[in-house]
């Protein structure tokens, strides 16, 4: 028996607020349990594959076990992190593990807004390759779940377990939101957990090649140097950017 689902539309509040960073994994497989036992196959898991994301594959599998989980590929991703979703994949193998592209190519991008766009429109280049594509992938999906911690930033420090998203207009589940970038780590390490070999290489933060950089504190400091900017714009409103 489901629990009722809580839609955008009905959102009045998280039915976690009440619930602290207690237990061994800080609520999150509380959340998820309920999560995945409210939305069912409406429930989609959009993984990058840092850390953080690791940790979230391992949890859910032990909830659902044939999960959907999409990973925007960009298609300029590092190689590292390729190698690592090959191995999730044998690690986990009824995950349903989807490889989510962008509508254009590098080369249709390039003749259509010239080339190397991340370079002169960092957010444009994040609305055609990662936003438009997730939108699609939710297209459908009451719900999704999201690796957001609050002390990745100050623009999460707020985030709740269930959240509603305005900028898809759904329902986001955040079940790491108390754990620390340590608690991640120990859980990888207790757990023998699979990880990207950036992050030995100070890549706290892991995006596409050309806006990820090696970073000195455990932050998303390394990513879009140059740019004012924080966010691909999949966690933020009023992204107006258009093809």
């Amino acid at each position: 028996m489901t629990n009722p689902a809580i839609t955008y539309e009905e959102f009045t509040g998280d039915p976690f607020e009440n619930l602290g960073p207690e237990g061994e994994t800080k609520g999150a497989l509380e959340v998820l349990k309920w999560a995945y036992d409210t939305y069912g196959s409406s429930i989609t898991y959009a993984c990058s594959f840092g850390a953080e994301g690791i940790v979230l594959i391992d949890l859910i599998a032990k909830v659902k076990k044939d999960a959907h989980i999409v990973f925007l590929d960009t298609e300029i991703h590092f190689q590292e992190t390729y190698d690592l979703i090959d191995k999730v994949k044998k690690k986990y193998p009824d995950l349903n593990i989807e490889m989510k592209k962008p509508e254009l190519t590098l080369d249709q991008q390039a003749e259509k807004h010239g080339s190397a766009l991340w370079k002169r429109e960092p957010d444009k280049c994040c609305f055609i390759r990662k936003i438009k594509p997730l939108e699609e992938a939710l297209s459908g999906a009451t719900a999704w779940v999201s690796g957001l911690r609050r002390e990745q930033s100050v623009s999460r420090s707020h985030t709740n377990f269930v959240n509603k998203d305005d900028r898809f207009e759904s329902i986001k589940v955040c079940p790491l939101i108390y754990w620390t970038w340590d608690d991640v780590w120990q859980y990888i390490r207790v757990n023998d957990l699979d990880y990207n070999d950036l992050h030995d290489q100070g890549y706290p933060s892991i995006g596409c090649i050309p806006c990820t950089f090696a970073a000195d504190s455990n932050d998303r400091s390394g990513r879009w140097k140059g740019f004012n900017k924080t966010e691909c714009g999949l966690h933020t409103t009023g992204n107006n950017e258009s093809e």
